[in-house]
């Protein structure tokens, strides 16, 4: 059997952990029988999280004879110990297969494991892993990445996506397929991490000059804006609005635009039903293809998946 062992730190998110958890020992191969042994490891037998404490049987000493190590994201902790970092880098050398869940990405950076590679994290800490650890190429768009032994996964529910192609790579698609319908979840989602992202415009300082114009831009999306006409607006040259953009908000005028028009497509896809030619139109495109280019260049989704993921959320928070 494939021996998987969750390294279970102190504030483990418990998603993170029981997620792997209950996808590995779902799986079956064809004939019934069980290809993956699932253990939980702690460098101590008690782990407290929000809420509840864990019990926990085996040590860091479960990790030195897995196949595969999986490290759940933690709330608000840490560097790990260094007994834990030396358990991973041993596992490692090894040959384990290691991956992690949403922030336990650090875990695996802090030793030193993606040096080198490609790496994800949830969305909201991607640019902190970029800046903490630098020589790790961070994907932010991405649901997981796979780099052969170490593999990083997004959000907690990206955890499902890189355990699915972790059974998948082990056993084959029939075998992933059948776990992944155990767990009522697809095989494969369409886009990456970037249709989950808030696309928040970049910080304009108050009383700045710009605030007229981007309000302005707000008010007209749905007809044709060029930069010459934002200049006019803004009394400057367009050299010279083109610098204070740079300035003030780090883009150009025209990417300020087009990410404009792509949240208030966002906006309208959750929250109407109008058809995608029409949020096209009200969204400022020139015509639903550049629309739909553009919308999966920003979003990594198209308009019509987006919407089939998204429409019910405004309902369901009300």
């Amino acid at each position: 059997m494939h021996t998987v062992a969750i390294l279970v730190l102190d504030n483990v998110v418990p998603f993170d952990m029981a997620a792997p958890f209950q996808m590995f020992s779902w799986t079956r191969l064809p004939d019934g029988r069980h290809p993956y042994r699932v253990r939980l490891c702690a460098e101590s037998p008690e782990v407290p999280t929000e809420g509840f404490a864990l019990r926990i049987e085996r040590g860091l000493d479960g990790l030195a004879d897995a196949d595969t190590v999986i490290v759940p994201g933690c709330d608000e902790t840490g560097p790990p110990s260094p007994e834990v970092v030396a358990a991973l880098r041993r596992a490692a050398q090894a040959g384990t297969r290691i991956a992690s869940v949403c922030v336990g990405a650090f875990v695996l950076a802090e030793a030193g494991l993606l040096d080198g590679l490609r790496a994800t994290t949830h969305w909201i800490a991607t640019d902190e892993l970029a800046r903490r650890f630098p020589q790790v190429d961070v994907q932010p768009d991405v649901l997981y990445v796979d780099n052969g032994q170490i593999l990083t996964s997004a959000g907690a529910a990206a955890g499902l996506d890189m355990c699915l192609h972790m059974i998948r790579r082990d056993l084959g698609s029939a075998v992933a397929a059948h776990t992944a319908r155990m767990s009522v979840v697809p095989l494969e989602r369409e886009g990456g991490q970037a249709q989950f992202i808030v696309h928040e415009h970049p910080p304009v300082p108050r009383g700045s000059a710009l605030e007229p114009l981007l309000e302005w831009i707000e008010d007209n999306l749905a007809r044709e804006i060029t930069l010459g006409e934002m200049a006019d607006r803004a009394g400057m040259s367009e050299r010279t609005l083109s610098r204070r953009f740079r300035e003030q908000t780090g883009t150009t005028p025209l990417q300020w635009l087009l990410r404009t028009r792509v949240r208030r497509a966002q906006y309208l896809l959750e929250n109407s039903d109008h058809p995608i030619e029409r949020v096209a139109r009200q969204a400022g495109f020139g015509s639903p293809t550049a629309f739909r280019e553009r919308f999966r260049r920003v979003v990594g989704t198209t308009p019509h998946a987006y919407r089939s993921a998204f429409q019910g959320k405004a309902a369901a928070g009300a």
